[in-house]
């Protein structure tokens, strides 16, 4: 592996008096999509935020491209990193248009306005993401999936070359998780955007990632390809149940499934 953009050593951390995270190291080298994978609870989304720089009680050791992330002032991490938390239903009264274009406030100093690199930056995202046709419709009008679309067109006219998303298609439909998935493989493979997903699907992990971490109780209980980790005893191990493994036609992966067989 390359130097990586992320390095996480040992980090540890407890909230309101709970040991979240246990020791948790990883390396994810620049151009990778790698994700998260675990059970409810086991630290997925804290260890993300930590790594977004949203909590800063953890013990350990977090550098992003070498250098120690309490290092940064935050617009100097925004331009390098661009955060997309789970879903959430809060009203907005802002278009679209206007949404996305909030990601570009890292590349925007006091008192002055859109340039046309940054409008470039919006057209471009709303057109990756199939949002052109809603630019002028607002927030509150739009439908689950058609918000968490608007969320990762905000990331992607942020420019930043590394993209944490947390569980970015739970609660979609089958259709807009496709969308989900296929704009941000694309985002990686095509854009050679890095991308740290936390996600709650094992089928959309294995057919997305080029590596996958499995966390449970708080710590890193397994790592490695989709290969690797798409196996029963694997699964079995990080989810505390069965899982059923069934060969797919369409798919270069095996379809994984808990419980009963497919």
């Amino acid at each position: 592996m390359s130097i990586p953009i992320i390095q996480v050593k040992s980090l540890s951390i407890e909230l309101s008096g709970n040991e979240i995270l246990k020791d948790i190291s990883m390396d994810i080298a620049a151009g990778e999509y790698v994700s998260i994978i675990g059970p409810n609870g086991a630290g997925k989304t804290t260890l993300i935020k930590c790594i977004a720089g949203i909590y800063s009680t953890w013990q350990g050791t977090l550098r992003i491209r070498e250098k120690l992330l309490s290092e940064y002032k935050n617009k100097e991490l925004a331009r390098l990193m661009s955060y997309v938390p789970q879903a959430e239903g809060r009203t907005n009264p802002l278009t679209v248009e206007e949404f996305v274009a909030t990601g570009r406030y890292p590349h925007l100093s006091a008192f002055t306005t859109m340039q046309p690199e940054d409008h470039r930056a919006v057209d471009a995202a709303l057109e990756r993401t199939d949002l052109v046709p809603f630019r002028q419709r607002t927030m509150n009008s739009l439908s689950g999936g058609e918000r968490q679309m608007t969320f990762i067109a905000a990331a992607l006219a942020q420019g930043a070359s590394l993209l944490l998303l947390d569980e970015p298609s739970t609660f979609l439909d089958y259709r807009h998780q496709a969308n989900v998935a296929a704009i941000l493989t694309s985002a990686c493979r095509e854009h050679g955007i890095t991308v740290l997903a936390v996600h709650h699907d094992v089928n959309t992990a294995t057919a997305c990632s080029d590596r996958i971490y499995g966390i449970k109780d708080g710590r890193m209980v397994c790592q490695g390809t989709p290969e690797d980790i798409a196996k029963a005893d694997v699964l079995q191990n990080i989810y505390d149940t069965e899982f059923s493994i069934t060969p797919s036609s369409d798919r270069t992966l095996p379809l994984v499934a808990a419980g009963g067989a497919l």
